[in-house]
């Protein structure tokens, strides 16, 4: 994607974003040569490489039914893209007259190199981690279920692991225009969800480098 270095986000500033809106957009190329996208929730891991940087994998499934993991296993490298909050900004925020509107975003993309995951122990090991990210207390429920009926359900999806081999985060919070990032933060703060999760944003980056926030 299009990433200013004054947008750019890190390692850790993206993976906070994908904990937090974890909802993603998978993208591989079909038969046809054409994106296919499966909107999907991935449950991201870090890992401590001491020979090299952290690394991040990405797991989640799909219904056996959606082509696909037919992509995914004969096109292994995909990406996958993370939106957070994203909301209008206008130009009442600006000391001048000269100026014009702008959206506010916070996004990852991530090219990824994926691995069916076929194996039912697995599978179920995967599905536990998703669980433990939205709902852990279903998980004594899952475990309660009739044997049969959990050998179904997991013959009914395919599971998958992304390896992330590059990624890209971009904070667009105006950041660049300290004259209006305090303005910007204060319309924000006083707005809907979305907007008061971008003001949080512009607190936490600018807390990481206060220079921003002086016009």
């Amino acid at each position: 994607m299009y990433l200013p270095p004054h947008f750019e986000g890190d390692r850790a500033q993206a993976a906070d974003l994908i904990r937090q809106h974890p909802f993603a957009s998978l993208i591989s190329i079909d038969a046809s040569d054409l994106p296919f996208i499966t909107h999907l929730p991935l449950h991201l891991e870090m890992t401590d490489d001491p020979a090299g940087p952290q690394t991040f994998t990405l797991l989640g499934h799909v219904a056996r039914g959606n082509p696909h993991w037919r992509y995914l296993r004969d096109r292994p490298q995909a990406v996958v893209t993370f939106l957070g909050p994203h909301a209008y900004l206008s130009p009442k925020v600006y000391p001048d007259l000269a100026r014009v509107p702008t959206w506010n975003y916070l996004a990852v993309h991530c090219t990824v190199q994926a691995t069916l995951v076929e194996d039912a122990a697995a599978k179920d090991n995967l599905l536990k981690k998703l669980i433990g990210d939205h709902e852990p207390a279903y998980a004594e429920q899952w475990r309660g279920m009739d044997d049969a009926y959990t050998r179904k359900m997991l013959a009914g999806i395919v599971a998958f692991e992304l390896q992330v081999t590059d990624l890209q985060c971009k904070l667009k919070l105006n950041q660049h225009r300290p004259e209006a990032l305090l303005a910007t933060q204060a319309v924000y703060e006083s707005g809907n969800d979305a907007e008061q999760d971008l003001g949080r944003w512009i607190k936490h980056i600018s807390r990481d480098s206060p220079n921003s926030l002086k016009g």
